[in-house]
């Protein structure tokens, strides 16, 4: 067989190397701070440093026969014009060996195996030259600790699940080995809560699901099979220190070692909301394996906090301090620092088998208040827009959406159906306009997202996209609108001009929000469109993010040129996120299917279980709200000492239920029950 390397593949030698600084170096001087880039506030890293790479001879033998092997299978054009290519549109134009005709039918399998063979290259690039480092550099080959000794398995737990979903036993068992011998977490380094429990818990716990559920991902050894469940658990009973605040907010860091809280370096010493209330998912399903209630009620205990502050229209502030249990500003938005709140409302939901009506209600009222404050338009194509209003509700709305908001199209789809097909949810009796409705706003929040993408020269995501908004703005809970606007690929198309790509937010991190959403729409769905769209932003990170060497896949500084300007750096959800779900959108539906798990913010699934079976249920219940959901204090604290009363003096116990019921279990197209 022949190999031949593509044209179109950037050089990258004396390519700019920017690292985008961290919370931890910035206000520490240390070098060993754990990167935050799953939830960085949007105005973050700003300040760059730049250096510049000798160029390298080009490696020759086994690495460079997997990487001309994974191009020839990808099947990536030598710089050809293409129709597809060239339009976005229509089929691709293959080299021998690709995975369509222009008039052929798609093979997804194929289509899928390249994804495969795209985790291979950027796994083989890190096993060579970065194994065990926390941190991947695939331009220069070299890694970093964020933890001394031997690092925090940062990269390979993230990536634990992927590699079991996509069969690679080889690779799956060397990982595995790692974690048996090298990895521990008695570090005596403060990591940050939330990026711990997401990236480590999280790929520890699916891990443990996935060697049961898939078939020939079990260890050869017995002994091993509760590897993972034994890692999770020590590492959770060192995160517990987070929680042991005195509000019960977790502290946004902890010392592993010594399990001690610590508050921000940043913010005012606020924890992010998304960061505390992101930790529910791990801690319920670590709680139901090993039957240890006090992960529950610590996870539990962070919701009913919040909750109790009382938001408006169910929008949470940003911030919150963990000593005072108090939110910090007003600024609300569903990009950093708030995104993955919301996603985790309904999901806590949807994991309890729909046992905890709660998080449904604080969901609906959630999403309510989105279309009723956040939602609105581009002033000539009429994109949906999931807009900020950075100084409170009452403040002006500013059109400006970060990257990290295109996980809400996919999650309010999922809200929908909780899982089902459309074609399955509307014969259902709860069906119901609403849902109808809700349907067609994820379908257009998920367009807007995929126009950040066609709207660049490479294909790209900006970090955030800005958009042109008519004076006053055209606002959801008032008019609904559609998108007119058929994203016409052409380079003057007229709808490109309602997306502003500052300088500062080009760059492009991997991230996965966007094909998670088009993993969604596309299984409820099954409109072929969100598959197409998947595999013009799988073609584009192939062609402008491929490193040389064998080295893999890398961020880019600027989706706005071509090439661009490269960051080298390889982010754990590269792996973990962003591959696994183009994976799972060319997969059949019955892999993961979605009534029957949860993923977690970092994508590793869970099973939805039972939680009567050990006992487990909401301990708390929400304050009572007048009509204009303010929390009315005098019935709340007649409540809470009724409440105490009930419990023998303790305050939301889990094993036995305290608290008032706060709806009935609910299906699609109830409504929020009164208040």
């Amino acid at each position: 067989m022949s190999f031949r390397l593509p044209s179109n593949v950037p050089n990258f030698d004396n390519a700019q190397r920017r690292f985008e600084d961290n919370v931890w170096n910035k206000f520490t001087g240390k070098e060993d701070g754990l990167p935050m880039y799953k939830d960085k506030p949007a105005g973050y890293g700003a300040k760059r440093t730049a250096r510049r790479w000798c160029g390298r001879k080009r490696r020759v033998g086994l690495v460079a026969l997997v990487v001309l092997g994974v191009l020839y299978w990808i099947g990536w054009r030598a710089g050809g014009k293409g129709e597809g290519a060239e339009s976005g549109r229509g089929e691709w134009n293959i080299i021998p060996g690709g995975l369509t005709g222009k008039k052929g039918k798609v093979d997804w399998e194929k289509r899928r195996e390249s994804v495969r063979d795209a985790f291979l290259l950027s796994w083989k690039g890190y096993e060579e030259h970065g194994w065990g480092y926390d941190e991947y550099h695939p331009i220069a080959r070299t890694g970093r600790y964020m933890a001394q000794p031997n690092g925090m398995g940062w990269i390979i737990v993230d990536a634990l699940d992927t590699l079991m979903l996509m069969n690679l036993t080889k690779e799956l068992n060397h990982a595995r080995d790692w974690v048996s011998t090298t990895l521990n977490y008695d570090k005596n380094q403060d990591v940050n809560t939330f990026e711990t429990t997401i990236r480590m818990l999280g790929g520890l716990l699916s891990a443990h699901y996935l060697q049961d559920a898939l078939p020939g991902m079990k260890p050869v050894n017995p002994t091993d099979e509760d590897l993972f469940l034994e890692k999770a658990t020590d590492l959770a009973d060192k995160l517990m220190g987070a929680f042991e605040s005195p509000s019960g907010i977790p502290w946004a860091s902890v010392v592993l070692s010594t399990g001690e809280g610590q508050a921000s370096h940043a913010d005012g010493g606020a924890s992010s909301t998304a960061e505390a209330a992101t930790l529910q998912l791990e801690m319920k399903y670590l709680a139901f394996l090993t039957g240890e209630a006090h992960y529950w009620e610590k996870a539990e205990k962070v919701m009913q906090v919040l909750d109790n502050n009382g938001a408006k229209d169910g929008l949470v502030p940003i911030f919150v301090y963990a000593d005072k249990g108090t939110f910090r500003g007003n600024e609300i938005r569903l990009g950093s620092r708030g995104d993955s709140y919301y996603e985790y409302l309904i999901k806590q939901y949807f994991q309890t088998s729909k046992q905890e009506p709660v998080y449904l209600d604080m969901w609906n009222e959630a999403l309510a208040g989105v279309k009723k404050h956040l939602l609105t338009y581009s002033k000539n194509s009429y994109f949906t827009v999931l807009a900020e209003r950075p100084s409170g509700l009452e403040g002006a709305i500013s059109p400006k959406m970060d990257h990290l908001v295109c996980f809400m199209p996919g999650t309010i789809a999922l809200a929908v159906t909780g899982g089902m097909t459309l074609a399955e949810a509307r014969k259902q009796p709860g069906w119901t306009k609403q849902n109808e409705e809700d349907m067609i706003l994820a379908r257009e929040l998920t367009k807007t997202c995929m126009g950040m993408y066609r709207s660049t020269a490479t294909g790209l995501a900006p970090e955030i996209a800005h958009f042109e908004l008519a004076d006053p703005p055209k606002m959801y809970h008032t008019e609904v609108l559609h998108s007119r606007s058929e994203m016409e690929t052409d380079e003057g198309a007229e709808w490109k001009k309602d997306f502003v790509i500052k300088p500062a937010d080009a760059h492009n991190l991997q991230r996965p929000e966007t094909v998670e959403s088009l993993f969604y729409l596309w299984r409820i769905t099954e409109d072929e469109i969100y598959r197409e769209w998947g595999w013009e932003m799988f073609d584009a990170f192939v062609k402008h993010t491929m490193v040389e060497n064998g080295g893999g896949f890398t961020s880019v500084n600027d989706v706005r040129v071509v090439p661009p300007p490269t960051r080298d750096n390889m982010e754990s959800f590269w792996l973990a996120e962003t591959l696994k779900y183009f994976y799972l959108l060319f997969s059949p539906s019955d892999l993961l299917p979605l009534d029957k798990i949860v993923l977690n913010t970092e994508a590793h699934p869970f099973p939805r279980f039972d939680a009567r079976k050990k006992r487990f249920r909401t301990g708390w219940g929400r304050l009572p709200r007048d009509a204009k959901g303010n929390i009315v204090r005098q019935k709340a604290e007649e409540k809470t000492e009724d409440k105490k009363e009930e419990g023998g003096g303790k305050d939301g116990g889990m094993k036995e239920v305290v608290g008032e019921k706060v709806g009935e279990q609910m299906t699609m197209g109830d409504s929020v029950p009164g208040t």
